[in-house]
């Protein structure tokens, strides 16, 4: 069985999905710094953008019935090399708080260094797959 959430920008229906869950297996789009109000990127800072994106998939994941603990997968997108162990430090930071799981039992993790992102002004993009909270949850 598959459950689409489709993904909002100002209102607007975005051509693709928010979320996909099959079976026990959630796949989220890229989550960036962009607002979902506005759709407009919320800061040209580094944290601020990763905290709405992380916020966001935070948010995804308890509307599909998981949590960021059950975090399996992450693809890390980040502009600007010299970020990277900033980038590190706040991803930590923010599983110390949100996902304390995450800290002793990390997800696997891709990272790669775009030569842009969909707005000129993003700086970070997140892909994440993660599982149910409870398979029949859907």
């Amino acid at each position: 069985m598959k459950k689409t959430y489709p993904l909002h920008y100002a209102g607007q229906k975005q051509k693709f999905a928010r979320a996909v869950v099959v079976g026990d297996i959630v796949f989220l789009s890229g989550s960036s710094g962009r607002t979902m109000e506005t759709g407009e990127v919320s800061s040209p800072e580094l944290r601020e953008q990763m905290t709405v994106a992380l916020d966001k998939v935070r948010a995804t994941l308890k509307e599909c019935g998981s949590s960021m603990d059950n975090i399996v997968k992450t693809n890390i997108y980040l502009r600007h090399l010299e970020d990277y162990e900033e980038m590190r430090k706040i991803e930590q930071e923010y599983y110390e708080e949100y996902a304390p799981g995450l800290v002793a039992d990390p997800p696997a993790s891709t990272f790669m260094q775009p030569q842009s992102l969909s707005k000129p002004s993003m700086l970070f993009e997140i892909d994440v797959i993660a599982c149910l909270d409870d398979p029949g949850a859907q």
